[in-house]
Formats: C-alpha cells, sequence, structure tokens
C-alpha cells in the first residue's frame, strides 16, 4: 500500500491540462499535417478526387483525415517506406470499415423489405385461420345434430381442409370419422342410394319446372331475431324429420352405436375451431408488438447474392491490416537493432580513442 498521497483530478485542474496540451501540441500537429499531405502528393494520391468519391459513398473525408493522422501520430514513421505503409495501413482499415457498412446496408435494406411485408402477410394468414375457423364452425353445427349422417357437402370441405394443411394432425381423424358416420351402403362418390334418386327427381322436376311452388311468407307478427331463431328451429326439425325417413333402415340401436363417433368428431371440430382462434390472436398480438431480436436476426440472415463477395472483400482487406501491421513492426524493430548497432559502434570508437 502506497503512503504517498494521490491528489484527486478536479474538472478544473483537467481543463487546465487540455489547455497546456493545445499550446504544447499545436505546432507539432500543423507539421504532422503537412508530412501527411506531402506523403500523399508523392505516393500518387490525389487528394481531391479521393474527398470526391467519399462523398459521392456517403463518407465523411474528415473521418479518413482523423484516421491517418492517429495511425500517424501511433507508429511515428521516418522514411518513406514506413509513411506508404502507414497510408496504405489507414486505406486498408477503411477500406474494411466500408465492407462492414456494405454488408449493414444489405441487411437494412432486406430488413425493410421484410418489413413492408410484414402486415400483409400476418393479415393474410389472419384471413386464412378466420376463415377455416369458419368453415369448421359449420361442421360443427352441422354435426350437432342428433341423427347426424355425413354428407357430401361435408365430407368435401373436411377433404379440402385436409389437402390445405391446416387442421393438420386432426384432420386425418376427423376424415376417418366422416367416413365412419355415412350411411350404410355409401359408394365412393359419397352419395347414397336415396341421395341419387332425390338428386335426380330435383334435377328433373328443374328441367321440368314442376313442383317450384314458393315457400310460405313468414308471419309478420314476428321480429327479425324470433323469426330467425324460428326459421332455424324449424330447419332443424325439418332436417331430424328428413333424416328419421332417409334412413329407415337404420335402427335404434345403429343410432346409438353411431352416437360415440359423432360426439368425437364433434369435440375435434370443436378443439380445432379453439385452436385456429388461438393462433389468430398470437398473430394479432405479433402484428402489434413487432419481431423479436431473434426473428430480425434470422431475417436479415445473409442470403443477397453478392453477400459471400462482400464477407471476401472483408477478409481480404482484413488480412491486408495484419500483414502491413507486420510489416512495420519489423521495419520497426530493424530500425531499433540499426540505431542499437550505430550506439555500440561509437561507443567502440569512443573507447578505442581514449586507450589509443
Amino acid at each position: 500500500m502506497s503512503l504517498v498521497k494521490k491528489s484527486k483530478m478536479t474538472e478544473k485542474k483537467a481543463a487546465a491540462n487540455r489547455r497546456n496540451q493545445n499550446l504544447c501540441n499545436g505546432p507539432v500537429v500543423d507539421e504532422r499535417r503537412e508530412r501527411i499531405r506531402a506523403a500523399l502528393r508523392r505516393f500518387g494520391y490525389d487528394v481531391q478526387a479521393e474527398e470526391m468519391a467519399m462523398r459521392a459513398l456517403g463518407e465523411d473525408p474528415a473521418d479518413f483525415q482523423e484516421l491517418l493522422e492517429a495511425l500517424w501520430e501511433e507508429w511515428n514513421p521516418s522514411g518513406g517506406l514506413q509513411e506508404g505503409v502507414v497510408i496504405r495501413l489507414a486505406r486498408a482499415m477503411w477500406l474494411a470499415n466500408r465492407a462492414d457498412r456494405m454488408q449493414e446496408g444489405c441487411a437494412l435494406r432486406q430488413a425493410q423489405d421484410v418489413s413492408s411485408g410484414r402486415q400483409d402477410r400476418l393479415h393474410a394468414q389472419m384471413m386464412r385461420l378466420r376463415i377455416t375457423a369458419d368453415s369448421l364452425r359449420l361442421l360443427v353445427q352441422s354435426v350437432a345434430r342428433e341423427h347426424y349422417v355425413t354428407t357430401p357437402a361435408d365430407l368435401e370441405k373436411m377433404k379440402n381442409l385436409h389437402q390445405e394443411g391446416v387442421v393438420e394432425e386432426m384432420a386425418e381423424v376427423a376424415l376417418v370419422l366422416f367416413y365412419q358416420l355415412q350411411a350404410p351402403g355409401t359408394g365412393e362418390d359419397g352419395l347414397d342410394p336415396y341421395e341419387k334418386a332425390r338428386r335426380m327427381v330435383a334435377q328433373a322436376k328443374e328441367i321440368f319446372g314442376i313442383g317450384m311452388t314458393s315457400a310460405f311468407p313468414p308471419p309478420s307478427n314476428l321480429t327479425p331475431d324470433s323469426r330467425q331463431l324460428e326459421e332455424d328451429r324449424h330447419d332443424a326439425d325439418a332436417v331430424d324429420e328428413e333424416d328419421d325417413q332417409r334412413y329407415p333402415h337404420i335402427t335404434a340401436a345403429e343410432w346409438e352405436a353411431r352416437e360415440r363417433p359423432r360426439q368425437l368428431l364433434e369435440n375435434i371440430l370443436t378443439r380445432q375451431v379453439e385452436t385456429c382462434e388461438a393462433q389468430r390472436k398470437a398473430l394479432v398480438k405479433e402484428s402489434v408488438k413487432g419481431p423479436s431480436p431473434y426473428e430480425r436476426a434470422a431475417e436479415i440472415a445473409p442470403t443477397h447474392p453478392n453477400a459471400r463477395v462482400m464477407r471476401r472483400m472483408q477478409d481480404s482487406n482484413l488480412r491486408e491490416v495484419r500483414r502491413l501491421t507486420n510489416l512495420l513492426l519489423r521495419i520497426k524493430r530493424y530500425e531499433c537493432q540499426m540505431l542499437a548497432l550505430e550506439k555500440t559502434a561509437a561507443l567502440h570508437d569512443v573507447l578505442e580513442t581514449k586507450g589509443g
């Protein structure tokens, strides 16, 4: 532990030190800048052309000049070789920084392109989930009937959802249950003989214009809501009666055996509706919150065609910086060795003179 009390640096002392440093280093800095300008002219660099090129690339020539002055002060080159190497070192470091800016610029442009299409992509996904949820709700309403028999429309709708890959794993299970709940004797086209006959009769009536009577109008004293409920209740009763009349060969025991797969199918479809709604809400939150840093990093992955070329440029400039630094170190080491030899030789001559 030191027994000498250290003096504290105050703001007043720091300001005085800065003023003294400026007074002491003013002529030295001016002289250094003149040496740099002279060295640049000797090595064939057009300062004005370089500044115009840098400004055209969005760079500040003053920053390069500051870098060159810092390296000049650090290495303190003596002689044309060292001055040229320091200038090359400054340019190599500047080009390495430029390669960094090129890669960052491409990443920024790519991020902006992704951000511009992000909202549209999320909106399309949300609309797709909403449409899927609506289709599943219609299937749930259809399957929820007590005596349900798979209709060709429901089967076709489930096939389309399965092909689109929206419902994923449970689609195969639901499709198997739909096939299981078909009417006995149903063919590969999904139509039972009674359904085929009914459709043929309907087509014949439509062709010859028979049986096209209009339905009875609803009572005028019903409100729109009660009218809709009355129509739904009437349709449900009609469907149940129609099912009982269309499938008289299905016994009560068979209807009871079909109830368990029907309930399982209804639960599966209801669960898929909830899953679609949860995914849609998650997408809404994502669109509001924006991408996380990891998602942004994945989006700006170097997929540019010239990404590898820019990386090679950066590596090449860094290797150039390493080579020039090693060269300067060797030159400085050789210079120190030569100075040491000269001092040794001068000391030897002095000793010989005194001894003689």
